[in-house]
Parts: C-alpha cells; structure tokens; sequence
C-alpha cells in the first residue's frame, strides 16, 4: 500500500490478463495513460485538488510521477505468480536505468523523461521506490518493527515526495527534509485508516512489537479483531502526528507558492488523521474518508492566492 492508493477504481484491460495478470511491456503505454487519467478522475483526493492548481509543466510532472507510481503499485498488489512480478519490477528498473543513460526504453516514456529533464528528478527516487513495492510483493506482508515501517515509509512515501518537491520548486535547503516529514505523515495515516483493507489483502504494517506490547497476538485475524488495537497504533498516530508538525513549521519557511500543493494534501490528511483519533480502532471500524470540506477550505486557503 503505497501514496498511489487514492481509492480510484482499478481497471482491467483483457490484455492484461497474459503473464499471470501482469501488464506486458507492449500495452504499458496504455497502463500510464490510464493511471494518469485516474489521478485526473479521482476529483475528490486530495490529490487531484493539489494538482489542479498547478502551472501546466508542473501538473504534467507531477501526473508522470503518480503515473509511474501506479504502475509499479499495480505491480505489487496483482495476483500471479511473485517470479513474474518481480521480473515485472526489474522491468522498470531497466527502463529507469535506460532514461538515465540518456536512452529511450518505450516511446511512452518520453514524457517522464521530459519531466526527469526538467525537474533535475533523482534516480534513486524512482529506484526507492520500486523497492518499496518490492517489500510488498510477498503472499503476506507482516513488519517486524518501527525500523522496517520507517524504511517502508522513506520508500514508497517520502521517495515520491523527493520527486514531488522537485516539481513544485520548494528550496534545497528544505525539500529533502519536507519529504521526509510529509511523506511519513501521509502514509502513516493511511497505514491506520486502511487498516482492514490491508488485512484482507494479507497485509499488516502495524509493527509486530507494537502489537506485542499492547498484548495483541501478531497475526492479522487477531489484530483486526483485537478491542486493544489502539494501544498498538497509539505510537503510529503520535508519529504521525509529529511528522505533520515537522512539515508545517518546515514549509512557513518556505515560499508560498511553492507549498500550495503541499499544504493542500497536508490539510486533508490531517483531517484523515483526526477523524480517526475520534473513531478510535476497536472493531467494528467505519472506513474514515478525506472530507470533502477540509479540501474546498484547504483550496481557498492555499489555492487560489
């Protein structure tokens, strides 16, 4: 479960179905185009509200970015066989390879090489977070520690935001550390309201010490059904919690204009954020949604001056 995962629906095209489910490298074009226009569509994330405020070559940036993103994502969370998924993953580690030796793997790449152009995006963002995914292709995924759920984090979250504040044109001196933080905080969040979607996919992100310490046996059955699972998430929400504050203070050092999209999605996260502090997590757990009113405020505030 990555930053990708906004809730838009996933479609399958039939010729995704050859080789176990995955998407041959020739209807890959297809599989971008689509996971671009899903960004677009999903017009209530908080996503698509940051993006749409941007000038053209940003937002265009940005949708190859999420697009790349998706792809890979899609990668992990297919059925079929793991060695072919994994081959599927070394795929893009050869055309990112590619694009950086100047080099043109698959036409449909040339925008994200356009985007790497002008943007000066780093490699080994793109290759993090290809790794990131790769710890989730597994038949289950059970994390061990806080150590191991930050590593997870770094990659699959702050990674992209490295990528992101390259695009928006947040400083040097305050990009690195804003991804760190928001990227943290973003997906940390998403880790506690996903928390029964992930159980059902065979995944649990909630550190297995922090289970055992709040007396919880560390399987999925047990954690979804567990009435003391807010002891176990209590550190993960006080992390998270932390890591928003740290990219507050980071980005009212930053110009303006360059935190508008940031702000935006840092806003309707934190909503996310309280809304299930209130609920709390003893089963039955309702699905916690982006509220739509957090986003309207959040693109008057921060959008539209």
């Amino acid at each position: 479960m990555s930053m990708t995962s906004t809730g838009a629906a996933r479609q399958t095209d039939p010729a995704d179905q050859e080789r176990g489910g995955l998407v041959p490298q020739a209807a890959e074009s297809a599989a971008l185009q689509a996971s671009a226009e899903a960004a677009t569509q999903s017009r209530r994330s908080s996503f698509y509200a940051a993006m749409r405020i941007l000038p053209a070559p940003q937002r265009e940036a940005m949708f190859q970015i999420y697009a790349f993103c998706r792809a890979v994502d899609d990668i992990a969370d297919e059925e079929g066989p793991l060695p072919e998924r994994r081959i599927a993953l070394d795929g893009w580690r050869a055309d990112i390879d590619a694009l950086y030796a100047g080099k043109l793997p698959r036409p449909d790449l040339a925008p994200l090489a356009q985007s790497i152009g002008s943007f000066g995006l780093a490699r080994e963002d793109f290759v993090a977070v290809i790794d990131g995914m790769e710890m989730d292709l597994a038949e289950s995924v059970l994390i061990p520690d806080m150590a191991t759920l930050d590593l997870y984090c770094d990659r699959v979250a702050s990674a992209v935001g490295r990528l992101s504040v390259r695009v928006f044109g947040v400083p040097d001196a305050h990009g690195e550390k804003l991804a760190h933080h928001l990227g943290r905080a973003f997906q940390l969040t998403n880790i506690l309201r996903d928390i029964d979607e992930d159980g059902e996919r065979g995944r649990l992100y909630l550190p297995r010490d922090l289970l055992t310490r709040a007396g919880i046996t560390p399987t999925i059955e047990a954690v979804l059904a567990s009435p003391d699972l807010g002891a176990a998430c209590a550190p993960i929400m006080s992390a998270a919690r932390g890591h928003f504050t740290a990219g507050a203070a980071i980005m009212d050092q930053c110009p303006r204009r360059s935190v508008k999209a940031p702000r935006i999605m840092a806003q309707a996260y934190g909503a996310i954020l309280t809304r299930l502090a209130a609920r709390g997590f003893k089963p039955p757990r309702v699905r916690v949604r982006t509220p739509k009113s957090q986003i309207f405020l959040a693109l008057l505030r921060y959008g539209l001056f």
